[in-house]
């Protein structure tokens, strides 16, 4: 594609474009003067109006006021999703300032780092907070304790803001190794409420549930299209919220018509048995790749969404239905006001059907990064489709594909991508064909070195109803579907996935595989004959492990044509005879192999004179 013709690209299948309207304080005012003793969030038996949120976000609201909060101020909030939270959130937003959430469970280093980077001008907390804050010039504002702002007035006129100005911060995982935050504009937040509330339909009737982390970028998905729309927000409690089936009985009961979950909790949920006629409509997705498509009797719509936090959370979305490029779900197509460019490395379109980065422009494409100019510049690039327009897309370091009738596959992150032997692999094509044998519930696939040795493809597995099936099983099943290469050479089982506390899949924290935990291993065979013990222990050699047994396969242990030819010099040095490559393909195994040698010794000797024959014995 050339660079004047952007007609051709992913952006001419965008959704309709939303008309933008009232800011989103002036939207939440009308819905208290519409309906004020309306329930606007709920925990438990306690219940907090429409009335009672305005009042109290008004009051916090002056006292901010008065404390220099305005355009372009930071105030971090450190409380648990609550009352309280929601409440600082929005006065922040009355008093024209930014708010930064931050989960109040942070190490104390990370904490310390982000306020060090942000800056901000308050923090509003409930409890000690977990950092030390002698060199930062901030007021702290401790609810519990802090009486003057209840002396203020309940009446609060906001001041007026642009679409530019910072709405809120979120702080995520930096490839450096230190968090970076994310600005996201008011015209970015607006844009992401007008989408969602269009899309599903949201009028004041509805309830919808709040379960993210506070730091997490869901929890602006969860709160603000709802409390704009005079809906109501439902907060279960910590126990319930972790477990799928008292989760499940709680929406049902509290009569949730939509969710967001994290794509592990989602995957759970739509395999539990459903009321035919549960109030929930829609079940939102998302933060991970989703590796199962809703049974056909779910009595509501499961819908697939991505989006990078630097996006304002979702760029994309779609309902979980077949699509004829991909055997996971896909992440739908792009949400209004939005551009999605699938593009190769010289930020050229790649062709349908092929895999390209991710790059996202449009009206939801955040500020950047709070005072990171540098990495700001280098993820938040001119549009290449349109020079000298002012325009940015933001370079994900996601693949993808696009399918033949429009949707989007993702295929996994650049920084994942995989090349083992010279190939490259995406380990969620090897997830999403593992994930479909019966005994498998989840997993996930790393590439790990062990010592000097070549990497090799480890996965990582979560079982069905305490089943345990071989290893072997696994490898010929997955052969159907996956080349040699591709099939992992250990299996290890482990309880549950690691997750980061933004319920993404925690690769850093997946356990080292060793003798004791590959634990669906094949059935250790010992070498039998001396054949097998003499080629059992050059491949020990080779591979630098202290046993092998007769089934494990050369390739699955690591091996490749390079470490193959090394095999076959040893053989010819152990046995005196030559075997081609291509035998070690052919048999693979200990048992195999050492069948072949025999077979070669015995061809050998009967070619012999007798005066060989006894020269070769001795």
């Amino acid at each position: 594609m050339t660079e004047n013709s952007p007609d051709t690209s992913a952006c001419a299948q965008n959704a309709p474009s939303v008309a933008l309207g009232q800011s989103m304080v002036e939207m939440i005012s009308a819905r208290t003067a519409e309906n004020p003793a309306a329930p606007a969030v709920v925990t438990g038996t306690s219940v907090l109006s429409y009335g009672d949120l305005e009042r109290r976000a008004n009051q916090l609201a002056h006292y901010l006021t008065d404390l220099g909060v305005g355009s372009e101020t930071i105030v971090a909030i450190c409380l648990e999703r609550s009352f309280e939270s929601i409440v600082s959130a929005l006065a922040v937003l009355k008093a024209g300032g930014a708010y930064l959430p931050v989960d109040p469970k942070l190490p104390i280093e990370r904490f310390n780092f982000i306020m060090g980077n942000a800056r901000p001008r308050v923090l509003i907390t409930k409890s000690h907070a977990p950092g030390e804050f002698d060199s930062c010039s901030l007021k702290i504002l401790d609810l519990r304790v802090d009486a003057n702002r209840s002396m203020v007035s309940v009446k609060h006129d906001a001041p007026a803001t642009t679409r530019d100005q910072l709405a809120y911060v979120i702080y995520t995982s930096g490839s450096t190794g230190r968090p970076k935050g994310v600005e996201i504009t008011v015209g970015n937040l607006m844009n992401l409420i007008s989408w969602h509330q269009a899309e599903f339909k949201i009028t004041a009737a509805d309830r919808a549930s709040h379960l993210a982390a506070v730091g997490f970028d869901a929890a602006v998905w969860e709160v603000w299209p709802y409390l704009t729309a005079g809906a109501s927000l439902y907060i279960p409690d910590e126990t319930t919220r972790l477990s799928p089936i008292s989760l499940r009985d709680w929406m049902v009961s509290n009569e949730i018509t939509l969710s967001f979950l994290p794509t592990t909790l989602a995957e759970s949920l739509i395999t539990l048995a459903w009321p035919k006629r549960t109030a929930l409509r829609f079940l939102l997705t998302g933060a991970d790749t989703l590796h199962r498509h809703p049974p056909q009797d779910l009595p509501f719509e499961l819908v697939n969404n991505y989006g990078p936090t630097e996006c304002t959370v979702v760029a994309t979305s779609g309902p979980v239905r077949g699509s004829g490029c991909s055997d996971l779900p896909t992440i739908g197509r792009p949400i209004a006001n939005t551009k999605v460019y699938l593009l190769d490395e010289d930020l050229r379109e790649v062709p349908a059907g092929e895999v390209g980065e991710i790059f996202i422009g449009g009206a939801n494409v955040g500020r950047g990064y709070l005072n990171s100019p540098e990495l700001t510049k280098s993820r938040f690039i001119p549009d290449p489709f349109r020079p000298g327009s002012g325009e940015r897309v933001y370079r994900t370091g996601d693949l993808a594909r696009r399918c033949a009738d429009g949707d989007i596959a993702y295929v996994g992150r650049v920084d994942e991508q995989i090349k083992i032997h010279g190939y490259r692999i995406e380990p969620g094509e090897i997830e999403a064909a593992l994930d479909r044998h019966t005994t498998i519930a989840s997993s996930v696939v790393v590439a790990r070195r062990f010592d000097c040795a070549d990497a090799r493809l480890i996965a990582y597995v979560t079982l069905r109803n305490g089943t345990t099936p071989a290893a072997t099983d696994l490898r010929d099943f997955l052969k159907s579907s996956l080349p040699e290469y591709m099939v992992p050479t250990l299996f290890v089982k482990i309880d549950s996935l690691p997750m980061t506390i933004n319920g993404k899949i925690d690769r850093k924290a997946l356990p080292a595989p060793d003798e004791d935990n590959r634990l669906i291993d094949d059935i250790f065979i010992a070498p039998r004959t001396p054949i097998e013990q003499r080629v059992a222990k050059i491949l020990c050699a080779l591979f630098r492990v202290k046993e092998v047994g007769i089934n494990d396969n050369f390739f699955l242990l690591g091996g490749h044509s390079l470490l193959g030819a090394q095999l076959l010099t040893k053989i010819r040095n152990a046995f005196g005879i030559d075997l081609p490559l291509r035998a070690v393909f052919d048999a693979p195994t200990i048992a195999a192999l050492s069948v072949a040698i025999e077979r070669e010794i015995v061809a050998r000797v009967e070619s012999m004179t007798e005066a060989e024959a006894r020269a070769l014995v001795a």
